[in-house]
């Protein structure tokens, strides 16, 4: 199953442990993550359900081509990095 990891810069805000989740895509995966942990949606998707702009993610190393639907494939053994850009001077 993909492993989703969280940087700590979202875990300062929502408790975002690393988990395995069921998914066919990058969609699939985050949704399984919003029902369980709603709070987080906000942080990383618009109304829309596209990526918000300070929201990177990369499975297996390599950043989502898709950030409207979030449809990049997954295999089973992909890992998923979601970070939140920071920013300031």
């Amino acid at each position: 199953m993909p492993l989703v990891r969280f940087t700590p810069s979202l875990q300062r805000h929502v408790s975002t442990p690393d988990v395995q989740v069921d998914g066919q895509t990058v969609r699939d995966a985050l949704s399984q993550i919003f029902l369980a942990t709603p709070t987080l949606k906000s942080y990383l998707v618009d109304e829309q359900g596209a990526l918000r702009k300070h929201v990177t993610v990369f499975v297996d190393g390599t950043p989502v081509r898709d950030r409207t639907t979030l449809s990049d494939a997954l295999q089973p053994d992909s890992d998923i990095d979601v970070m939140q850009a920071l920013s300031g001077g």
